[in-house]
């Protein structure tokens, strides 16, 4: 097992097979040392993670949404690295998406649920920079969505 995908496994995490696309894109593309994984959705044990934050959801909820995302994120891009996930040499950024009404404002401590994992989850190797911006709708009414970019060796 890599360094960490046992760290992983301390935490009580095991990275699920990659998500197929539900369209017509790709889920990552690698570009040099550049690994751009394809925006990933909440999702729980029994389906989407749906709602709006600001409205049905709560923020702690949304942050294990955003959770939820930075998991699959991470089993793309195992899959991006041939199953090395310790070929990660770190995080660049994520960009999330949060399903919130018009007056919601606590877009960042929504994602802070992905951002606090990769920290958790890999140290300074998931230190990274970020955006955190409102939706007025995501697909499958998912309450949010998380795109990134890695490098890896």
């Amino acid at each position: 097992m890599s360094a960490i995908e046992t760290r992983l496994s301390e935490l009580g995490i095991t990275l699920p097979e990659a998500p197929a696309p539900a369209a017509n894109y790709v889920p990552y593309v690698i570009t040099g040392n550049t690994v751009y994984v394809s925006g990933q959705i909440s999702m729980g044990p029994d389906g989407f993670l749906t709602g709006k934050l600001g409205d049905s959801v709560s923020v702690e909820d949304g942050a294990a949404a955003a959770k939820t995302c930075a998991i699959s994120l991470l089993a793309q891009l195992k899959a991006a690295c041939g199953g090395d996930i310790d070929r990660l040499v770190r995080v660049v950024k994520l960009v999330g998406f949060v399903n919130s009404t018009a007056d919601f404002t606590d877009q960042p401590k929504v994602i802070n649920g992905a951002s606090d994992f990769m920290v958790e989850a890999l140290g300074d190797k998931g230190r990274h920079a970020r955006s955190a911006v409102s939706a007025a709708a995501l697909p499958f009414d998912v309450s949010v969505e998380i795109e990134g970019i890695f490098e890896i060796a």
